[in-house]
């Protein structure tokens, strides 16, 4: 009975509120005959005593999910892990611009469901611009998400002369497209560092949106916060122009130089970034932080409500329900920033990817890492465990893109990628001509 009675709640949980009304009003009816039942028998027994029944609040645990953190405690804020730097801090709408390169088998619905972009916006987005149905691989997306996870700008960039714009209203969003026509050029530049990438980069005439791309085409190669003086950059960008004013750039390809390797990143026809031999520049990850999928015990949902108070308590990972000292792996190659104990999360660790991505594993009993350390895919970090506020053993797994939480079961992620036939041959071709020009002196 006690059993039924849990699975009930748990599916009651998980109604939505329209739902719930509904439920506890065709519920009330028969318990309302119930009690006046028993009401008449109890004045019939008047030397009856009925002592009242009180629920404290811990007991509430016992309707929610096992094996996760209790409802109304809230994960970290990102704050407390990102390392906030130049990078960081610097560049101007790093946090707030997502952008996307659309890839093969890619949607509009589905790149923008990752961020948790809600299905209405999705919707009203389509309904003003049906062709959005059909992306090509190589066109990009960015788009600035508002306080309360909508869409508030985004920019379809279609091609080199072609970029549509959609600003929300009212009604919806308003739609407008602008041509680009005149010429191009190609112009190299190169930045020797002297302090700090950021500054000598600007010293050297890159912008902000230059900047960006370089990091990130060798984010997976190179720590830009553990540059040295005299490192070198050769940066190969297409300028477009109208009427001799130049319009945008796009970056073709990226050679850096230390004391002791040179690193390329070269843009291939689908947008993305690889290296001389058309090998992807990413490691790829793996979609569980465990050898085998277990059973998730709270899925990820930011717009989690509690039951009791009807507050928005976001969750914003999966939670693994897993025996105590199950290894726990790092998904991808990144570096560790975080390795401690907090009285919520309990033992836990940060892992950053890249500059793009992060992972937070979270209730560890045992941790292996330290922070600075460098891990690779697969390397076990901790054993799980039932630390800090926690119903259960489980492992708490988040994912955050652009410093975003996102469902750990549905994001894009990195994959290990390597261009082959056709499309190899052209990428090749195009080397040729992007290390002729980076070679220049």
């Amino acid at each position: 009975m006690q059993k039924q009675f849990k699975m009930f709640s748990l599916v009651f949980y998980y109604l939505c509120s329209f739902h719930r009304i509904l439920l506890s009003t065709l519920m009330s009816v028969p318990l309302s005959i119930s009690l006046a039942q028993s009401h008449l028998e109890l004045t019939h027994h008047a030397d009856l005593k009925v002592s009242p029944v009180h629920v404290q609040a811990h007991h509430l645990n016992a309707f929610l999910p096992k094996d996760s953190e209790p409802i109304d405690e809230g994960t970290l804020s990102l704050e407390e892990d990102v390392l906030k730097d130049e990078i960081d801090t610097d560049i101007s709408n790093e946090i707030s611009v997502h952008e996307h390169v659309v890839s093969k088998g890619d949607a509009f619905s589905t790149i923008l469901h990752q961020y948790d972009v809600e299905q209405e916006d999705i919707r009203k987005l389509i309904t003003v611009d049906t062709e959005m149905r059909n992306l090509h691989i190589g066109q990009k997306l960015a788009w600035v998400l508002n306080e309360d996870n909508k869409i508030e700008h985004l920019i379809w960039e279609r091609s080199q002369s072609e970029k549509r714009y959609y600003d929300r209203t009212k009604e919806g969003f308003k739609v407008s497209i602008l041509f680009r026509t005149g010429e191009s050029y190609q112009k190299i530049m190169k930045v020797v560092v002297n302090g700090s990438f950021i500054n000598s980069a600007k010293l050297s005439g890159l912008n902000s949106h230059e900047i960006r791309a370089v990091i990130t085409s060798l984010q997976w190669q190179i720590d830009f916060r553990k540059l040295h003086d005299g490192d070198c950059f050769d940066i190969l960008t297409m300028h477009a122009t109208l009427n001799s004013v130049k319009q945008h750039s796009e970056l073709l390809g990226v050679r850096f130089r230390n004391s002791s390797k040179d690193y390329y990143a070269i843009r291939a026809s689908d947008g993305k970034f690889y290296d001389c031999n058309g090998s992807g520049l990413a490691s790829g990850f793996m979609r569980f932080p465990t050898v085998r999928k277990y059973r998730v015990s709270s899925p990820f949902n930011p717009r989690r409500t509690n039951p009791v108070t009807g507050r928005i308590a976001p969750h914003k990972g999966v939670d693994f329900a897993v025996p105590i000292g199950t290894p726990v792996l790092s998904i991808g190659n990144g570096e560790v920033i975080v390795s401690t104990y907090s009285e919520t999360a309990g033992n836990y660790i940060a892992i950053r990817h890249g500059r793009q991505y992060m992972t937070r594993y979270m209730h560890l009993k045992t941790l292996f890492v330290r922070k600075g350390q460098k891990v690779k895919r697969g390397e076990s970090i901790a054993l799980s465990g039932n630390t800090g506020r926690s119903t259960g053993p489980h492992i708490h797994f988040e994912t955050w893109i652009n410093n975003q939480a996102v469902n750990p079961m549905t994001a894009r992620l990195p994959a290990m990628e390597k261009l082959t036939g056709k499309e190899l041959r052209s990428y090749l071709r195009r080397v040729q001509k992007v290390l002729f020009q980076l070679h220049k002196e």
